[in-house]
């Protein structure tokens, strides 16, 4: 059976400032669509999964517009709902070398923050799934869309569909009255596999890596092992506990990795030196994406650990949310071809 790939979330018209320009500076914005649950569509779609992207957009030119951007690189649109006054913004303030990127966000009263439960057919839409995703962001935009979210995830599971998470902890979302803390438990009960990073995990499941120092780029890999077994060990359904390894040495220069943890073995995967990065947006939704693919076809842990990783270092070579990268680019990339040569 062809395995289908169902996301579900907020997608946003992208405005970033050029040329690394402040927003002070800025007389025009570079426009493109981006969001995280749609950026994993995008690279599934990219793979040769087919990949659906259910929303809530509203009925105007815009919202169409993004649609038809999804529609280009083949991601399935059929389960949006039509509905609500506007769609969701984000303007984006690249940052360069020690100055950090800023984001702003523009989604209040926006068509997907008004969602609610029984919205959308889920049993419909479920038709034929063998994978759902969602990620930390969707439950933080409004309780409508929390509760809209559990609905998924409950139908998910009573159909036999794995259910994937990223943590994905936005600070400046969580505005309706209720912490991460109080609402992403729940919904990570009913989920088989969870990517996080150190803040996401502190936030929204409470549990705190040791031996990390963010501020000073220090990411030390075994101290999520200890992690993942706490998660594993208070969510009993979490199959595979995956995280990001990021070294910040400056806005454009990381170091990037990831490691796995199965219940019983902890993977680590290569670390790549990104040294001159064009767009880091996007590049824990490539990991994401690149993670689902892996363990789809690969059916090796440590290999879909690898294409995650190989496929978010080549996101940061590429401008907007979307990562435009194909199957075999990624796999070159892990058998060690990182020259960057032309090809002809």
């Amino acid at each position: 059976m062809k395995n289908k790939v169902i996301t579900f979330g907020e997608i946003m018209l992208r405005l970033a400032t050029p040329s690394f320009q402040r927003f002070s500076q800025a007389r025009n914005f570079e426009t493109s669509y981006g969001g995280s649950e749609a950026n994993v569509a995008v690279s599934l779609a990219n793979y040769g999964v087919d990949a659906s992207f259910v929303s809530r957009l509203p009925n105007n030119d815009i919202a169409k517009a993004c649609e038809m951007e999804l529609k280009k690189y083949g991601v399935n649109t059929q389960s949006i709902v039509w509905g609500g006054e506007r769609l969701g913004s984000y303007f984006l303030e690249t940052g360069a070398v020690n100055r950090a990127s800023k984001v702003i966000y523009d989604r209040a009263y926006s068509a997907f923050s008004q969602i609610q439960p029984g919205m959308i057919n889920w049993d419909e839409v479920f038709e034929g799934a063998t994978w759902f995703h969602w990620t930390g962001i969707t439950p933080a935009v409004s309780q409508g869309a929390a509760d809209a979210c559990f609905e998924a995830i409950k139908i998910a599971r009573s159909k036999g569909v794995t259910v994937s998470c990223d943590l994905n902890y936005r600070k400046n979302l969580w505005k309706y009255g209720k912490q991460s803390h109080e609402v992403m438990p729940i919904l990570v009960a009913e989920t088989d596999i969870v990517l996080g990073n150190d803040e996401a995990t502190e936030k929204a499941l409470h549990i705190k890596p040791g031996m990390v120092d963010v501020s000073t780029g220090h990411v030390g890999a075994m101290a999520y092992k200890l992690v993942s077994e706490e998660i594993t060990k208070y969510f009993p359904n979490v199959k595979k506990v995956i995280t990001t390894l990021r070294t910040s040495v400056n806005a454009n220069h990381n170091k990037l990795s990831g490691v796995l943890y199965d219940g019983k073995t902890f993977f680590q995967a290569t670390e790549y030196d990104i040294t001159h990065i064009v767009d880091p947006v996007g590049g824990g939704d490539s990991f994401m994406g690149g993670l689902i693919y892996g363990l789809l076809t690969y059916k090796d842990d440590k290999k879909a650990l690898d294409f995650a990783v190989a496929a978010s270092c080549l996101k940061h070579t590429i401008h907007g949310d979307f990562n435009l990268v194909t199957v075999n680019e990624v796999e070159a990339l892990m058998k060690g071809d990182a020259s960057g040569r032309i090809q002809r």
